[in-house]
């Protein structure tokens, strides 16, 4: 296993508590004798250090391993800055859930000396990238980690679209919107609308209709490799919005075309040797905590 000498710290911006983890963090890479980069968004939540600092985009410039400090947002935000320089990432969890960011905030020391040594697992997650097309041209694009959403934005009226898969016509539905999401983002947005939680390691999209008319309109799960392809209706008076995992917005309008299909380079995701994705349903799930019969 590659051991890391030059590491980047980014993390959620405001949080007291988070400001303590991450002088924590900081004060323990300095006993690791390892190269640290800052983020400048954090670097007033840490005075008096000595660190070079540059954006959170261009921490893969300079960096081996990223550890990002906060909840799924933040390691969502980061995995889409840093995902094309093919750099690991890890998070430290100061969120909810947390099923991205898995390391505790009062094992940081333990495990994260475990990683620097080598000691981890590594998997890959694909992410998911969106173009809009009007008239012939495109004219926005973003990529997600968990999932792309078409949803009404601030109006209460549904959308009217048409759905395409790998060329073949699917069906025009009328709903709230549909949520396109990897096997990642299954357990966010994608699980509350009724879709099915899929293991990390599948090579498959799920399409989630928000509230359809039909309500045999029902999640779909395709291959991975399989490109989907949105035409919003010219019948809509809205401008829908296309989300990428909740934080990037982009506005679409009748008539335009929006295809998804996976980003060719994969997040690096890290995770503590012991980690176990069904442990980690359970616990953040809150399945069964009862021991198992064997």
């Amino acid at each position: 296993m590659e051991q890391f000498k030059h590491v980047g710290v980014t993390g959620r911006h405001g949080r007291s508590e988070v400001a303590d983890t991450l002088r924590r963090l900081v004060t323990f890479l300095e006993s690791r004798d390892v190269t640290i980069v800052l983020d400048s968004r954090i670097t007033d939540m840490i005075p008096n250090h000595c660190h070079p600092i540059c954006v959170r985009d261009a921490l893969g410039e300079h960096c081996d391993l990223v550890i990002v400090v906060g909840g799924d947002g933040s390691l969502l935000g980061a995995a889409r800055a840093l995902v094309d320089f093919g750099i690991p990432v890890i998070g430290v969890n100061h969120g909810r859930l947390g099923f991205l960011t898995d390391i505790c905030p009062s094992e940081l020391e333990t495990l994260l000396s475990e990683v620097l040594d080598g000691q981890y697992l590594e998997e890959n997650r694909f992410l998911l990238e969106v173009e809009v097309e009007r008239n012939g041209q495109i004219i926005d694009e973003g990529c997600a980690l968990n999932d792309v959403v078409l949803h009404p934005g601030r109006s209460t009226r549904i959308i009217e679209f048409e759905l395409f898969i790998d060329g073949q016509f699917v069906y025009k539905q009328r709903s709230d919107g549909i949520i396109i999401a990897t096997p990642t983002g299954s357990t966010a947005y994608a699980l509350s609308g009724g879709g099915p939680i899929m293991h990390p390691a599948l090579d498959a999209i799920v399409l989630v209709p928000m509230f359809p008319h039909m309500l045999t309109n029902r999640p779909l799960v395709i291959s991975g490799n399989s490109e989907v392809r949105l035409v919003i209706c010219e019948v809509d008076h809205i401008d829908p919005q296309i989300s990428c995992d909740g934080q990037i917005h982009l506005l679409g309008h009748p008539n335009d075309s929006i295809t998804i299909r996976k980003k060719a380079r994969q997040l690096k995701s890290l995770h503590p040797e012991h980690h176990d994705f069904y442990d980690a349903c359970r616990s953040k799930l809150r399945w069964n905590h009862q021991e198992h019969c064997r």
